[in-house]
């Protein structure tokens, strides 16, 4: 096992592009660390320095005590699994789980060992006869998995491992890589543009955009404290909602209502003055009908649209009047904001404007084209400067 050390690393093509720029990162020894981000954000072209696969144009990458820049994949010492899995059709399972030992002239019964062993704590010990072409998709993704576990590298180094199974599948696999890498203890980068994915599984997470990282931290802080708009936008689904709002005389004005600033966390101290970008996620809203009033709880009323159920929640499109949506110009910045914001991924747009988007218990009173009165905690607003993006609040 080994800690990995990403100092300064910028990855420039010979077209001008630039894939990474001036990225620092330190990952602990056992630490689960996952690299999120939209599509072309620079996440698999980092995993791919890292193991060597890329070159690097400035910075230095180390795994354990040694600088790796300039050592050949085979001799970092670590494991990578592949989104496509990268199996030989015409071996068994067992033969592709001890390909790599055989070729390192690894003892027969030691490379027996390792591979039953593997396949033990990966659930395929039936299997090991069989050949890819005979198994299922979560089999295959077992099989390259246990071919990087017999090996016992430092790191694990993971591309989209799940993206090609199903979406009960991923959940399952999910479960089953935390299991194995909690169990093993091996310091592990999983790449992914699922931020759900990303959620569940990191230690850490390691936010990226255009190249840059944006964020770094637990699941819990990113979602708590998003440090800017597009972690805010990126991180929990549905995402986050978007208004403009105005601080000045001690609270801040929105088109949800006023609000006294002592009942926003950490706002007063910042000393900001004008206009802010007020977000609030789905699941900071509260059917009023459903919740007595306490303190730091704001009053809502908006038109419901449209009630989605999942069985489990209920997802409330609500729509604000002429009066409360705020002036054009609101909406144009709204709208930049979003675009500026937004990630590849559909699911991930931002909502913003007149348009909000709330979870409620199954239980609710809401009513499809009538006004629904809902309660909004003050406390789990997030704030940020619309001139940098940057987050205000607490």
């Amino acid at each position: 096992m080994a800690a990995i050390e990403i100092q300064d690393v910028s990855k420039r093509y010979r077209d001008g592009t630039v894939a990474v720029h001036d990225l620092s990162l330190q990952i602990a020894d056992g630490e689960f660390t996952v690299l999120v981000g939209p599509s072309g954000c620079g996440k698999t072209t980092l995993l791919r320095m890292i193991a060597g696969l890329e070159e690097i144009t400035a910075g230095t990458i180390s795994i354990g005590d040694r600088v790796v820049n300039d050592l050949t994949p085979r001799n970092r010492d670590i494991a990578m699994v592949f989104q496509n899995y990268a199996l030989y059709p015409h071996m068994t399972v067992a033969k592709n789980m001890g390909f790599a030992l055989r070729r390192a002239k690894v003892p027969a019964e030691e490379i027996r060992r390792k591979v039953e062993h593997a396949a033990d704590l990966l659930g395929i010990s039936d299997q090991l006869e069989r050949k890819p072409g005979n198994l299922s998709g979560g089999q295959r993704q077992r099989v390259a998995m246990g071919r990087a576990i017999v090996r016992d590298p430092q790191a694990f180094l993971m591309d989209e491992p799940l993206s090609n199974l199903d979406a009960k599948l991923r959940i399952q696999m999910r479960a089953e890589i935390t299991r194995i890498q909690r169990r093993l203890s091996t310091t592990t980068v999983y790449v992914t543009h699922d931020q759900t994915e990303a959620m569940t599984l990191g230690d850490r997470l390691a936010v990226m955009r255009d190249g840059v990282l944006q964020q770094l931290g637990t699941p819990a802080e990113l979602y708590d404290r998003p440090q800017n708009l597009f972690v805010a936008g990126f991180i929990g689904a549905p995402a986050m909602n978007f208004l403009m709002g105005e601080i000045a005389d001690g609270s801040l004005t929105w088109p949800l209502g006023t609000i006294p600033l002592s009942d926003l966390a950490g706002v007063e101290g910042s000393g900001h003055q004008g206009r802010v970008v007020v977000g609030v996620r789905p699941e900071s809203f509260e059917d009023a009908t459903m919740v007595s009033e306490r303190p730091g709880l704001a009053a809502v009323t908006a038109r419901v649209d449209v009630l989605e159920s999942t069985g489990s929640d209920v997802y409330a499109h609500l729509s604000l009047d002429g009066a409360a949506r705020g002036t054009e110009s609101d909406d144009d910045l709204l709208r930049e904001l979003a675009q500026a914001t937004a990630s590849e991924d559909p699911e991930v747009a931002l909502a913003a404007g007149a348009e909000l988007v709330a979870r409620v218990g199954v239980s609710h009173s809401l009513v499809e084209g009538q006004d629904g009165r809902l309660w909004i905690d003050a406390h789990r607003l997030h704030l940020f400067d619309p001139a940098t993006g940057r987050r205000l609040s607490g």
